[in-house]
């Protein structure tokens, strides 16, 4: 194992890069839902959603899920039918590891570290979603040390893993609604945001898409648009219904990606991924299911659930993918079989999860394989 420590300089400077989501994995690391504020039901619901999605992807690779102490003895028991699951210890505010959650890195040599972003509950006191967000900003530390991974800690730069994709290869994809927003790096300038991005992801080329679709939620992250399946190869959300409320920002990022080359000076191939016919939103019954606590805005049957398809993860020989009980199901499945041909398209119920304000994405961190 690493000798753990926090690193001062860079992993560019290192020699390290994050791998692609479609490179060797490791394993699996998650969280476990657990607040009636955001959850429904005492969080039931979305822990049976959650426990779908880590057996799905434990027919693939280990998966590792920290849940609150006063919750372990219930999730081991309800994740105990799978000896590829390990259910851990580990305090947490929300169960969003993609975003709290550290990214992992790697060298030519398969040698892993970890980038423990600093994170401020998607905007801070400007717009967050909660407060207080300690114990999620020490998901980080946390996961690295479990994983046995040299710690980086880049300063006060405030980043979630759900707003960056990369090809490996140098390039990523971000979006400005997030990454220029005013909750996060307000003293940044785009310049130097990119900088950020280029030493501790290894990058030389950034592709800013304009808007995500979220702007309430995480300020549009790129995980629900835009994501690599391939070097040189995209997939872009997209509707050709104006009256989806997706219509314009879908056709804004087809055409960026369209335009857009890589870091290797490649033309993108861009992948069309449907959104779902209807638009999700919650009954009234789930909607009083909430608990309404001070500090957050009471649930409306008037808010629509943000359910792209695009929010999947690759996993090793296959990727786990979200159904709404949607019309374009199947569809959806369909068209990530043709980007993804050498792989089994998994298809699980998650429209809980989307409730809670993400995805199968958005809940998993993949820990790349070493050596």
């Amino acid at each position: 194992m690493n000798t753990i420590y926090e690193n001062e300089s860079t992993p560019k400077q290192d020699g390290y890069r994050m791998p692609a989501e479609f490179e060797p994995q490791k394993r699996v690391w998650m969280l476990w839902p657990h607040r009636p504020d955001n959850w429904r039901d005492g969080a039931k619901p979305a822990q049976r959603a959650y426990a779908e999605v880590a057996r799905a992807i434990a027919r693939f690779e280990p998966v590792c899920v920290g849940v609150k102490p006063e919750d372990y003895e219930a999730a081991r028991y309800a994740l105990s039918d799978n000896d590829n699951i390990l259910v851990i210890e580990m305090e947490s505010d929300d169960a969003w590891i993609r975003d709290c959650g550290p990214t992992f890195v790697r060298n030519d040599e398969g040698d892993v570290r970890a980038v423990h972003w600093h994170f401020n509950a998607w905007g801070g006191l400007v717009d967050g979603l909660y407060f207080p967000w300690d114990q999620d900003a020490l998901v980080g530390v946390k996961v690295a040390d479990l994983a046995g991974a040299v710690r980086y800690r880049p300063d006060d730069f405030v980043l979630e893993g759900g707003s960056i994709h990369v090809d490996g290869e140098g390039t990523v994809l971000t979006t400005e609604m997030c990454l220029l927003s005013e909750g996060r790096n307000p003293e940044l300038s785009k310049e130097d945001i990119e900088g950020y991005l280029r030493q501790y992801l290894g990058a030389e080329k950034v592709i800013w898409i304009k808007d995500g679709i979220d702007p309430e939620e995480t300020n549009g992250h790129i995980d629900d648009v835009a994501c690599f399946v391939a070097p040189g190869e995209v997939a872009c959300i997209w509707t050709d219904d104006e009256d989806n409320p997706f219509y314009e920002a879908a056709h804004a990022a087809y055409d960026t990606l369209s335009n857009a080359t890589d870091a290797k000076g490649r033309q993108l191939k861009v992948h069309k991924l449907t959104m779902p016919k209807v638009p999700t939103y919650m009954s009234q019954e789930e909607v009083d299911a909430i608990d309404v606590v001070e500090g957050t805005l009471p649930r409306t049957t008037e808010d629509y659930a943000i359910a792209s398809y695009m929010n999947f993860l690759i996993v090793n020989d296959a990727v786990i993918f979200p159904q709404y009980g949607d019309e374009y199901d199947e569809m959806a499945c369909e068209q990530a079989q043709e980007m993804f041909p050498d792989r089994e398209i998994v298809g699980v119920p998650t429209r809980e999860i989307a409730y809670g304000g993400g995805n199968i994405h958005c809940i998993t961190q993949q820990e790349p394989a070493r050596g």
